[in-house]
């Protein structure tokens, strides 16, 4: 008698639990940890023996599928999701993107340091599991040393854009000793053991930092910055769920992100003379930096973030959202030294016993102007990735954990909190000034991020419209120098997170699109809805449909909001 195959639900949640396994990192991530003190193996073995579980994993679907399993529509939806998933990241695997995969954000070394920021140290029994964990790091970034080596041998290089970057990066994190840092905060009984594995993770460090920094980066001299048409559909494809490598679909996203750039500016253009009077936007919003409201002190623009996502909250629950009241709970956090420049999200456990968090890079400042976090804080925080990624997280046994985890898909994620900060907006709580040029500027910089990003990887022509810095480079293809120039002009971030912002595009590619592109579905996908219900529309009600369903490509998002 044979066993009975398992619904594609069934199978997704057997992926996540065997991928744990494979990358306990994931597991401290998700609040499930078979191996609590393991990190992953970085080497080509270790991204072999994922690849292989993906597979495997597939063509399990493949039976389920021609069994008829996968009929019910919540069973049916969580399988397209997972054959468009595993196909999107054998496809990159294939292509041996693994072996050159180095970045200023999410890249496997990054992944390794955020586990800690996520482990629990209450007891001294968890500071047993840190000490262990960190005791394995060595071995981590020697495996991924060795991917890099792997890579290197086949002239696959990551740009030397990257390499510098990370390269400062570790250097700041082997400058305060950040292993060190983590492990004084431990018990006193646990003080040699601790001690003498960060010192070995840091140790860690400055070897990999050397090794870039000697080795690699030399070698990699003269790799382009841009990736070109072919990779760069592979990774929109994996970052949003459609395929951009077919026909003029590039094109088409580049018109759509040089169009929203046009429209977004003549607002702003109108909103600066409330500002400052006489002013265009760049004038206005370097006014609201050196003369608008600001907080002084670290602490002090953490507990004001705090702030804002408690009373948004408060603001938004029972009239716009339910929340249940794990939910309700949200930390707003300082992110380390050696981070990127833009802030973050990091979703709770499963068993919430870890809350959502939002993280903001301090990159050495003391005071920090509202007018820019306002807007930031509803995308990172509340209505945006922590109402989302918590109640996915709140109806995963209704799913499946892996269409609420693993499976997400970035457009999907970060267009709802691109279209969290425009319903905020529409909601009347961006009617001060200096907040609503705050939040003009993000959709600026996500319409911007549309055009240079898909610009400079493919090679596209400046358009014939275009002025200020760009009128003498009409029809000429975008370089990094004409991105950085152009994010300069239109964006008012201050120049440290424009160029982080750069390197991150060019580090990153497909990502820094998905947010405009994810928006526009979450827009169509309500008015789409709003026109089937008529009067009946209920906002509410298609808010938690919408965040309940857990994650869905651009492919499909639209239709399935559409009908909710």
């Amino acid at each position: 008698m044979t066993d009975p195959l398992p619904t594609p639900r069934q199978l997704a949640d057997g992926y996540v639990d065997r991928l744990c396994v494979l990358d306990p990192t994931l597991g401290t991530v998700l609040g499930r940890i078979p191996a609590p003190d393991g990190l992953p193996d970085l080497s080509p073995a270790g991204l072999d023996a994922v690849a292989d579980l993906q597979r495997t994993t597939l063509a399990a679907l493949d039976r389920v599928e021609a069994a008829g399993a996968a009929d019910e529509q919540v069973e049916e939806r969580c399988a397209r999701l997972l054959r468009e998933r595993l196909s999107a990241e054998l496809a990159l695997h294939a292509s041996s993107e693994g072996l050159r995969s180095l970045s200023n954000l999410f890249s496997p070394v990054h992944q390794v340091r955020e586990a800690f920021q996520l482990m629990a140290t209450d007891t001294d029994e968890d500071w047993g599991v840190v000490a262990r964990r960190m005791a394995r790091v060595p071995a981590a970034l020697r495996g991924y040393q060795e991917t890099l080596a792997a890579g290197a041998a086949q002239g696959l290089f990551s740009a030397p854009l990257q390499v510098r970057t990370v390269v400062e990066q570790l250097a700041e994190w082997s400058a305060g000793r950040w292993f060190t840092s983590v492990a004084a905060d431990g018990p006193d009984g646990l003080r040699g053991e601790l001690d003498r594995a960060a010192a070995d993770a840091d140790d860690a460090v400055a070897a990999l930092h050397d090794f870039l920094r000697d080795t690699y980066a030399p070698q990699a001299a003269g790799t382009p910055d841009a990736v070109g048409r072919e990779r760069y559909a592979r990774f929109a494809r994996y970052w949003n769920g459609i395929d951009l490598g077919t026909g003029t679909a590039l094109e088409d996203a580049y018109a759509f992100g040089w169009a929203e750039f046009r429209r977004i500016r003549d607002e702003q253009r109108v909103l600066a003379e409330q500002v400052l009077p006489g002013s265009g936007p760049a004038e206005a919003m370097q006014w609201l930096r050196e003369h608008g409201e600001a907080v002084v002190g670290v602490e002090a623009v953490r507990a004001r973030l705090q702030q804002m996502m408690d009373e948004a909250m408060d603001a938004l629950d029972g009239t716009h959202v339910d929340l249940a009241p794990p939910i309700r709970r949200v930390e707003a956090m300082i992110a380390p030294p050696g981070s990127a420049g833009a802030p973050y999200y990091t979703e709770p456990s499963q068993d919430f016993s870890r809350p959502g968090r939002t993280w903001l890079p301090t990159l050495g400042r003391d005071r920090f102007p509202l007018w820019d976090l306002v807007s930031t804080w509803y995308h990172e925080g509340v209505p945006g990735h922590h109402l989302q990624l918590a109640q996915w997280t709140y109806v995963a046994g209704s799913l499946s954990t892996y269409q609420t985890t693993v499976g997400a898909v970035g457009a999907d994620v970060e267009g709802w909190a691109l279209y969290a900060e425009r319903l905020m907006d529409e909601l009347g709580f961006l009617t001060d000034p200096g907040a609503r040029m705050g939040y003009l500027d993000g959709q600026q910089l996500r319409a911007v991020r549309v055009v240079i990003d898909i610009g400079m990887h493919v090679g596209l022509p400046v358009p014939e419209d275009a002025d200020g810095v760009l009128a003498d480079h009409r029809g000429e293809p975008w370089t990094p120098a004409l991105g950085r120039a152009f994010l300069g002009e239109h964006c008012g971030g201050d120049p440290a997170f424009l160029d982080s912002e750069l390197v991150r595009y060019l580090g990153m590619p497909g990502q820094a699109i998905s947010y405009k592109l994810g928006e526009r579905a979450w827009l169509a996908g309500r008015e789409r809805a709003r026109a089937a219900h008529g009067d009946a529309f209920d906002l509410k009600a298609w808010h938690m449909a919408a965040l309940s369903q857990g994650s869905l490509g651009l492919d499909d998002l639209v239709e399935a909001l559409a009908v909710l």
